[in-house]
């Protein structure tokens, strides 16, 4: 076949390939109704990295290969918004609504006014602006007149198209250069896993979904971003800073039309009392969404008569949020259970005599830790205030003490084993959490296999959380290391797993195999070894069997192994469960690692690398000044010593100013290296 005529038909293939995943994310990501096997999805995405990689030159910004790339960002651009995102006027109870109803009956000249009732979603406000239907710029609500450019992050939620095939505009009727707006969500499922997440990390929760929403999408790393698995509900349709068409309904169908998700409860009511009963049942049916609301938006349908209402100074005059009463009430504690999650952590939950709160019968209530238990003064058969907000699960927030609700007299301790599997429970000091470090407890079994299989871990392609969840719920897999003792005919009893999903999977795990000592030492888990630390382990000890022997003083001679670290390492090491895993894992894994000792020039150093250096990329630098004992953090402080600016350096060169930290170039770090 002549050159060109191959260019042509690899081409037409990668743009084949690319409707093809764009149709499957749409019907997964907005239409929640996928057709297609995760595995096979996967390989689709695989195919097109391969000839992608392969063919560079045909790469395009809006491939669903792009969605995350690139290095992180240093800062946020201010945008002006081609139209002020205002805040909306609420109303708390039905005479206010009724109030308003009759205000907006009254300016408009009317008595017959049409409205459209939506949920309103606890997220964060976005704007998006397309431009021959390409994703051009996803600005944030800001002060309502200014917001910030986020999008490399808006890239990353799969809710967002990043490109409208041109068939799909015409059929809405939208012009090709138009602007989405919408809501920012985490629903509660990832919400609930971040925060496992920060806490195995020892980072604080966030308080509730519209927080952890609002501070993600302004996280400077697309990758974390796109880990937290936000979601994207768009609301208004803007063509040249207006709002388009003449009716909002229509709006909402041509941004169904255009391929954005749109929320399917939504009403279009002909009076008041159809706007109170959508309310009323909008609350009945709150528990079951999956993302949080804590009231309705009520807007006038017509765009005419909008425009006849106008604005007041911060709101506009047609259209009100109703906001839902808190959610909160008394009853009695009769018993303190304990969970335990998959990161291990003991959660003490506040076993009630069920109380009828906010539409729903609430019987368990958590109370978060011990620190929050003593905090609260809480005993067994106190009555208590519990509240149903932003969190997944209903919390205790205050004993209630009076005649008429006695305290209770039985006091509450967290036990020293887990309830789970009876091994030993361990409290950091300085912490607030109780944790099982038995790494083949079954509360903790699904997130020990996902962290092992992970990308930067053992990397095997192909087991994610669908396939974990079966292999964990089947008990074909009941530790990590009956990963390698899978074979066909058991991968082949899995849903949506055939021959050639099988045969790739194990090719997977068989590579696996013939990584080093610090990949295998980050995949058992170990609380606060990363993988820069378990780096440093492999090379201090250069066998598993020296790390497992290692005392406390021991492994606090390993480079930024402090007291904590060293501490959680040695507990691993000490409970027996871990130690008959990490036999089992011999016979499949390398644990025999290479000394290394690194340079002690840039001992005790803090290097914070900026902008595109010249002749190293941003890994190699960082190796180097590691190589010879510095540290490279993320972020500029008064505690960083060198920043190695290069071309187009940043914020992180600013705050370097601001801070009077020296500024030194690529040349000049090499020389310090050497030195």
């Amino acid at each position: 076949m002549p050159s060109a005529a191959k260019d042509k038909s690899i081409e037409r293939k990668i743009d084949s390939l690319r409707e093809e995943i764009r149709h499957h994310e749409h019907l997964y990501y907005v239409l929640d109704a996928p057709e297609l096997p995760d595995a096979d999805f996967d390989l689709l995405v695989q195919e097109l990295k391969r000839l992608e990689a392969a063919h560079p030159e045909l790469i395009t910004p809006d491939s669903p290969t792009q969605r995350v790339g690139g290095k992180p960002r240093e800062g946020f651009v201010k945008v002006e918004h081609s139209r002020p995102m205002l805040s909306l006027d609420n109303a708390y109870n039905e005479q206010e609504l009724r109030d308003w109803d009759r205000r907006v009956r009254e300016l408009a000249g009317s008595d017959k006014i049409e409205y459209v009732c939506e949920l309103k979603l606890d997220g964060m406000s976005l704007a998006l602006t397309y431009e021959q239907g390409h994703l051009l710029r996803g600005v944030t609500r800001g002060d309502g007149s200014v917001g910030e450019d986020v999008t490399s992050n808006v890239r990353t939620m799969r809710s967002v198209p990043l490109s409208i095939a041109p068939a799909a505009v015409k059929k809405s009727g939208v012009p090709a250069d138009f602007e989405v707006r919408g809501e920012v969500i985490m629903p509660l499922a990832a919400f609930e896993r971040m925060n496992e997440d920060r806490e195995a990390q020892g980072l604080a929760r966030f308080a509730n979904p519209r927080n952890a929403a609002a501070g993600t999408i302004r996280v400077l790393e697309p990758n974390i971003v796109a880990e937290r698995r936000l979601d994207f509900y768009s609301y208004f349709l803007l063509v040249k800073g207006k709002y388009y068409p003449e009716k909002h309904s229509d709006a909402l169908k041509a941004m169904q039309a255009l391929g954005f998700k749109v929320n399917p409860n939504h009403l279009i009511a002909t009076d008041i009392d159809q706007v109170l009963k959508f309310i009323a049942k909008s609350e009945q049916m709150r528990e079951k969404l999956g993302y949080e609301i804590d009231g309705i938006v009520v807007k006038v349908n017509s765009m005419r008569t909008q425009d006849r209402l106008g604005f007041t100074g911060k709101a506009p005059r047609w259209a009100i949020a109703y906001k839902y009463a808190a959610r909160s009430g008394n009853t009695q504690v009769e018993d303190i259970l304990v969970q335990v999650g998959r990161t291990g952590k003991l959660t003490p939950v506040a076993a009630l005599k069920p109380v009828f709160i906010g539409g729903t019968t609430v019987s368990r209530a958590t109370l978060h830790n011990m620190d929050e238990i003593e905090r609260l003064g809480v005993k067994i058969g106190d009555w208590v205030m519990v509240e149903r907000g932003g969190d997944v699960i209903p919390k205790v927030v205050k004993v209630v003490e009076d005649k008429e609700h006695p305290r209770g007299h039985k006091t509450f301790h967290m036990p020293e084993r887990c309830p789970v599997c009876h091994s030993h429970v361990v409290r950091v000091e300085g912490e607030a959490d109780h944790r099982c470090i038995n790494v083949n407890c079954p509360a903790k079994l699904r997130e020990s296999i996902l962290h092992f299989a992970a990308r930067s871990v053992m990397n095997i392609e192909g087991m994610g959380e669908s396939l974990v969840n079966q292999l964990a719920d089947r008990g074909l897999v009941k530790n990590i290391a009956d990963i390698y003792e899978l074979d066909k005919d058991k991968l082949l009893t899995l849903e949506r797993i055939g021959e050639k999903s099988a045969e790739n999977l194990l090719g997977e795990i068989e590579q696996s195999r013939k990584l080093p000592l610090e990949r295998v030492i980050f995949g058992l888990g170990i609380r606060f070894v990363g993988e820069r630390t378990a780096e440093f382990l492999s090379e201090h000890f250069g066998s598993m069997d020296a790390l497992m022997s290692a005392s406390v003083e021991e492994l606090e001679e390993v480079n930024e192994v402090g007291p904590r670290i060293a501490e959680s390492i040695h507990e691993f090491f000490a409970e027996p469960s871990n130690r008959k895993l990490v036999e089992r894992l011999r016979k499949f894994l390398n644990f025999k690692g290479v000394k290394k000792v690194r340079g002690t020039a840039l001992a005790g150093k803090t290097f914070v690398l900026t902008g595109t250096l010249p002749n190293y990329s941003r890994d190699a630098a960082k190796k180097m000044i590691e190589d010879a004992g510095g540290k490279v953090s993320g972020s500029v402080s008064k505690k960083t010593d060198y920043v190695v600016a290069g071309e187009d350096a940043g914020s992180k060169l600013d705050k370097a100013r601001e801070l009077g930290v020296k500024v030194i170039d690529e040349e000049q770090m090499v020389e310090l290296v050497k030195s």
